[in-house]
């Protein structure tokens, strides 16, 4: 057998670095690589690693094993600031491959008693709303350096310079921790600012999260009211000596130009400021113990984008769009003004009536100002805050043009793994939109919104989420970073906090969903990347939740009472009140404290913990079996019959009978139908609603519901001009005006969460085994779409399928990373194909190349399912007077709804009615106008043939 290609992408833990992976948190990182290509037939089946430190003879282990993602740390295990090159090669049943690139992997310090740096905070400067401190230290090098490194965090966000050179790329380091139990620190390579002779290194340090404004609730100082920095920079020399600079008593602090800064209100910069004068630095005590190393990667400048048009407001104020809500801020070049001009620059999400949409912000202020020093040209970029903005007002310069004006997009850099296509425009904007409203959340912490007084880490947004994020980036890094906080934020009852961090900090928070982030965001992750390590270190928090869920449960295991969010908003729920859903709160949480102790015992058997997956899966039985008892009939309702309490039912197995179960689907689809295609769930139900129309048989609703454009809607908002998923599904009006409620956000990524479902189902392509070692191929072909594709950067390779309908045929590709198989339903073609790597295509006669006919003497439910004559009868309704002439009339209870909601809900109750029924049923049995004429259409088109 010909030699295999050598390994590529040779990557540790879940560090994605592009050069060296310096500062890695552990001593023995577990190693993952690729093949890029095989011949027919390759299975590998034995790697061999090469660990090469120093002048030290290469260490070299073999195993035989078919591994090749997060496999463990061969060798002896690394020491503080170690550095390894490491190389791979691998076998097959033949000879060894070539051996990979070197890739380094550089150990941060992995002790408290690394550090000889302590804490600094200003003695005289630098309180609470006063100007950012600039603190530095000097040491003196000699010329012969070979290396150096510098090790910094901060109490707050840092900045920092080595002789007048910004260190490193990242932005509002050290980033969001749960402070008090975990503080990251990050590492440096800085051997190219360090010279020969005086070296200073200053850190200008802002509020961020630690000290600023921080939640909802109006507090500030959370984690403490001093800003501190830990800096230690260690110098190596050609003999070995290291020098090193530490932060301690003999620093000194000074004031910057910056003279307000917080992540909610904005950045204000005098430039007339001169630095201040020197002043003294206290040595603050603090655990160096909490200090980790990063998981994931930092927070950068991710995308630079240039403005589309510079308007004049009603009011007479400059507007700058950019076309895309983003997250970051603005950076103006200014040329002409004079010393003393004030710049003041306002954000926000939309206009309405053609000025700045700021009441979404609530109190979050959103400006950034900066006060001249002169006429000489400058850039203004505010550094240490960020806003959520597609527009922006700018005062203060005149003649302003656009390529003046930049935004400067930040988040975590996360490397982008998963991407979709369809012949339908709106869907590729959709999804578009759901990509940016991940990057725009994903800063440091998976937030709920990015703009207003809030920006927390909502547990709930991102259990739904987690599945879409795993596939579009590399997110398994930054996500263990925080499940590790959820970790040390849970109450000793096993409560998960409603945030993580958690800054509401309310005692006993205990609600379905919400909590439930606990043990599926793990499980996801496990599923998507192979993690068993990442399992292991999370099942205690797993089992805590679990428990505390079956102790509010009771005897009778049902979860009944208390605090719930429920399906949050739902769109039935008045603007004023997202807890009001249709779905039963008990219900919800019982099939949640179902599914999660299922999980549970999944995550033991992965473990190989028997006694526990005996214990919860038993647990998960008994409560599947209370659910049924109390919530479900035997003829399959469930409670409050809503279509979440129904997904729930049939995605988590919560009906024991085939008929049951059934049944269940069938009065789903009906709900699907009598909301007029519309969606009717909120948080809980949207993530699962298409898969479980989907598995019950009815794919074509499922479809119907993605591409409906009526609100609400996932592509209403795109009609609307959205550029991320919105919070509601109506946080804009039809008209143009903002959504009355008190809490409206224009980039929520919660509601995208039916991306996951475009991946796996529309274009077919999902993880049968952890890590996609095992792939799953089964496209829902439509005749709603000629074509659809996904990819993705699965641990093992680029998968992908694409499936096009043209000329009566459905051509399918698919293609196989090396180290993975796959399972291929190939569209109408009978049992499943096993594939191994590699490319592959079929080509099949189109199994919806002919239009379906509406049935003989079908029902109402069947006119309704066959699309052509539903909007026939729509449009024939209205032509008849029945819902009125325009496309939104009024209600039966006074509220405006669009004409074809309008006549679903009219023969809701009437679906096994014959259809000749249909105008009399639609206009009350005749008591309303336009019978005659819709009974007319009504007889044309069942003529058809």
């Amino acid at each position: 057998m010909p030699r295999p290609v050598a390994p590529v992408q040779l990557r540790f833990e879940h560090r994605t670095d592009p050069g060296p992976v310096l500062g890695i948190g552990t001593a023995v990182p577990r190693l993952s690589w690729q093949l890029p290509t095989a011949d027919a037939g390759y299975r590998q089946t034995a790697y061999e690693v090469e660990i090469v430190r120093g002048d030290a003879a290469p260490e070299l282990v073999a195993v035989e094993s078919v591994d090749q993602v997060l496999v463990p740390w061969p060798g002896t295990p690394l020491s503080s600031r170690e550095s390894a090159a490491v190389r791979v090669r691998v076998r097959g049943e033949g000879d060894w491959s070539e051996w990979s690139e070197p890739a380094t992997v550089e150990a941060g310090l992995l002790n408290a008693e690394d550090w000889t740096a302590q804490f600094v905070s200003p003695h005289e400067i630098g309180g609470l709303n006063a100007p950012a401190p600039l603190l530095s230290g000097v040491v003196e090098l000699p010329a012969d350096i070979v290396r150096a490194r510098l090790y910094a965090t901060a109490h707050g966000i840092y900045e920092a310079e080595l002789n007048g050179r910004r260190v490193g790329d990242e932005q509002l380091a050290p980033g969001w921790t749960a402070y008090q139990q975990r503080l990251r620190y990050q590492t440096y390579d800085v051997t190219e600012l360090v010279e020969a002779g005086e070296n200073k290194l200053e850190f200008l340090l802002g509020n961020g999260w630690y000290r600023g404004r921080l939640g909802f609730q109006g507090k500030q100082a959370l984690y403490g009211d001093r800003l501190a920095v830990l800096a230690q920079l260690e110098v190596t020399t050609a003999d070995g000596e290291v020098k090193v600079l530490a932060s301690d008593g003999t620093w000194t602090a000074r004031e910057s130009a910056v003279t307000a800064d917080d992540l909610y209100d904005g950045q204000s910069v005098d430039l007339r400021r001169e630095a201040g004068a020197v002043s003294p630095v206290d040595v603050v005590e603090a655990d160096l113990g909490l200090l980790v190393a990063p998981d994931g990667p930092p927070v950068r400048v991710t995308d630079v984008l240039p403005v589309q048009t510079v308007t004049t407001s009603p009011a007479g104020k400059t507007l700058v769009d950019f076309g895309q809500n983003v997250v970051g801020r603005l950076r103006l070049r200014v040329r002409g003004g004079s010393e003393g001009d004030e710049i003041v620059l306002r954000h926000a999400e939309v206009l309405e009536n053609g000025e700045l949409g700021v009441r979404p912000l609530r109190t979050a202020k959103a400006t950034d100002t900066f006060i001249l020093a002169g006429t000489d040209e400058v850039t203004l970029e505010p550094t240490l805050t960020f806003h959520g903005f597609r527009y922006a007002e700018i005062t203060g310069v005149a003649d302003l043009r656009a390529e003046d004006v930049e935004a400067v997009v930040v988040g975590s850099d996360l490397r982008r793994t998963g991407w979709f296509d369809s012949s339908h425009n709106l869907l590729n904007r959709f999804h578009e939109n759901v990509v940016w409203g991940m990057r725009g959340n994903f800063v440091d912490v998976p937030t709920d919104c990015p703009q207003r007084d809030e920006r927390l880490g909502w547990t709930g947004d991102i259990q739904v989420f987690s599945p879409s994020a795993s596939f579009l980036f590399d997110s398994a890094g930054f996500l263990t970073n925080w499940l590790a906080d959820l970790a040390v934020e849970q109450q000793k009852d096993g409560s998960v906090p409603f945030v993580i961090p958690d800054v509401i900090r309310q005692q006993g928070p205990a609600t379905a969903a919400w909590g439930d982030a606990a043990t599926i965001v793990p499980w996801v992750l496990y599923e998507r990347t192979g993690d068993a390590g990442l399992l292991a270190r999370q099942l205690p928090s797993m089992r805590a939740w679990v428990d505390r869920m079956a102790d509010l449960a009771g005897d009778d295991l049902l979860w009944s009472g208390g605090f719930q969010f429920g399906d949050w908003l739902d769109p039935t729920a008045p603007p004023e009140n997202p807890f009001q859903a249709k779905a039963d709160h008990d219900v919800v949480a019982t099939a949640h404290l179902a599914r999660s102790a299922e999980v549970v015992a999944l995550a033991a058997e992965v473990v190989g913990d028997g006694e526990l997956v005996r214990e919860y899966a038993a647990l998960a039985e008994r409560v599947r079996a209370a659910f049924a008892k109390e919530y479900a009939t035997e003829g399959g309702r469930v409670l409050s019959d809503a279509a979440t309490t129904y997904a729930l039912a049939l995605q988590w197995a919560l009906l024991p009978t085939e008929e049951q179960r059934k049944r269940a689907g069938q009065r789903l689809a009906d709900l699907v139908r009598t909301s007029g295609f519309r969606i009717s769930t909120g948080f809980v139900g949207t993530p699962l609603i298409t898969d479980a129309l989907t598995d019950a048989g009815e794919p074509d609703l499922a479809y119907r519901l993605l591409l409906q454009t009526g609100c609400p809607s996932w592509l209403y908002s795109v009609t609307m001009g959205a550029t991320t998923v919105w919070e509601r599904w109506d946080s804009m009006l039809p008209d143009g005006s903002i959504n009355p409620g008190q809490m409206t956000s224009f980039n929520h990524y919660a509601l995208g969460a039916v991306a996951d479902w475009m991946h796996r189902r529309v274009a077919g392509l999902a993880a049968a085994a952890p890590g996609y070692r095992r792939l799953v191929i089964r496209p829902e072909v439509n005749a709603r779409l000629t074509h659809a594709e996904a990819r993705h950067l699965t641990p093992y390779g680029e998968a992908s399928v694409s499936w096009k309908r043209a000329d009566g045929q459905l051509q399918l590709t698919v293609t196989v990373p090396v180290g993975a198989t796959a399972e291929v339903h190939v569209p109408g073609g009978g049992e499943p194909v096993e594939v191994a790597h590699g490319k592959h295509e079929w080509t099949v006669p189109d199994p919806v190349a002919t239009a379906t006919p509406l049935a003989a003497d079908p029902t109402i439910r069947q006119l309704m399912d066959h699309e052509p004559t539903w909007n026939a009868l729509v449009a024939a309704a209205q032509d008849a007077g029945v819902v009125g002439q325009s496309a939104v009339v009024f209600g039966d209870d006074g509220t405006p709804v669009d004409a074809d909601l309008h006549l679903a809900r009219r023969v809701q109750r009437y679906l096994d009615e014959p259809a000749g029924q249909f105008a009399e049923v639609a206009t009350g049995w005749g008591r309303g106008p336009g019978t005659e004429a819709l009974q007319a259409r009504i007889d044309t088109l069942l003529r058809q043939p």
